[in-house]
């Protein structure tokens, strides 16, 4: 495993931010940024041996500071949508700012994809260890309880990724964190039409108007949101208006030794396993990325350009009882793992 450590650029107040570069020794190369915990970069050799870039980003730090849509970020404090930015705790209001349409979304616009990380590094022989440390004070974004956050980033040899997510507070809060990559196996030569995923769930979570759940957990047997097999992200999206941007809930109990999402991408032969222990997995597929921004290698990113497959608990759970719940308490540590295995087919 070789690690270099570089310095990004920096922030308004004049604080430095660091790009780790990891590269595998079977071709799997990543790039984190200690803001926003992002995944930069991520590049995988094709079958024929040809090394592209598979994941939407910027190859500077101002381009991430401009705005973007969530590209490659930790997402905190709650992954997703809120209905009306509102959940009660214990017979109290908490109220957090509105920034997607009625809702509340991705832990507001200073949530923890717009802080600058505290880091530790450590290397190995076959892989290497990044570990990012937030304290997010009470009332951050209106969420109540001082909360220690730890995302560790695990780059193997053999072509693996590896997220912890590890939290605790002092007062009973809401936590939901994912990362969200943007994926396109082609290399962004050619949209998602031509990609296939395979999910591990039995269910799909319908949504209303402002892309809220209506609390139903929907069986997806006869419906496009059926991803029982390898099915096409083409022909899902020809019957599925507006495209995709929802939750499947994953069958239980899950680990890290069967996969809960698969995408291929044939004609590259390059193929993204992912394992979790998390109850749901949320598919966007790129809906309203309009090409307005412009990322690695000039690349246009346009609508269905990236899939997000973000693994994580059901949206709007606080207001769903329901649902699986994400209140974590005081005597409590909220864990969760992720794992991102890439590979090629003949």
């Amino acid at each position: 495993m070789k690690v270099n450590v570089s310095e990004f650029g920096k922030l308004a107040n004049g604080s430095a931010v660091s790009l780790f570069s990891f590269q595998a020794k079977k071709g799997l190369a990543v790039k984190i940024s200690n803001y926003g915990g992002i995944i930069t970069s991520i590049q995988i050799p094709d079958k024929y041996g040809v090394v592209d870039e598979i994941v939407a980003g910027f190859p500077t730090l101002n381009q991430y500071l401009q705005g973007h849509p969530h590209f490659g970020v930790i997402v905190g404090r709650f992954a997703n949508r809120i209905a009306n930015g509102k959940f009660v705790i214990d017979y109290k209001e908490f109220n957090l700012p509105i920034n997607n349409g009625e809702n509340h979304l991705h832990g507001g616009n200073n949530g923890f994809h717009t802080k600058l990380w505290d880091y530790n590094l450590t290397e190995y022989e076959d892989y290497a260890k990044l570990k990012l440390n937030l304290m997010s004070p009470h009332l951050d974004e209106g969420y109540p309880g001082n909360l220690e956050v730890s995302v560790t980033y695990i780059i193997y040899d053999n072509n693996e990724l590896h997220i912890e997510f590890v939290a605790a507070t002092d007062e009973p809060t809401h936590v939901n964190l994912t990362s969200h990559g943007y994926f396109n196996l082609s290399g962004f030569k050619n949209d998602i039409f031509d990609h296939k995923l395979l999910l591990d769930a039995y269910a799909y979570l319908p949504v209303d108007e402002h892309q809220i759940p209506t609390g139903d957990i929907k069986r997806w047997d006869e419906t496009p949101f059926d991803f029982s097999k390898p099915y096409s992200l083409g022909k899902k999206l020809d019957a599925i208006e507006g495209g995709i941007d929802n939750c499947f809930a994953l069958k239980q109990p899950r680990s890290l030794t069967k996969s809960a999402a698969k995408l291929i991408h044939e004609k590259s032969g390059r193929w993204l396993k992912i394992y979790c222990t998390q109850p749901g997995i949320q598919i966007y597929t790129g809906n309203s990325l309009d090409g307005s921004l412009v990322g690695h290698n000039g690349t246009r990113y346009n609508k269905h350009s990236a899939v997000c497959l973000e693994t994580q608990h059901f949206p709007d759970s606080p207001n769903k009882p329901n649902f699986p719940i994400t209140l974590l308490m005081p005597d409590e540590e909220y864990s969760h793992q992720v794992r991102y295995a890439f590979g090629t087919s003949s």
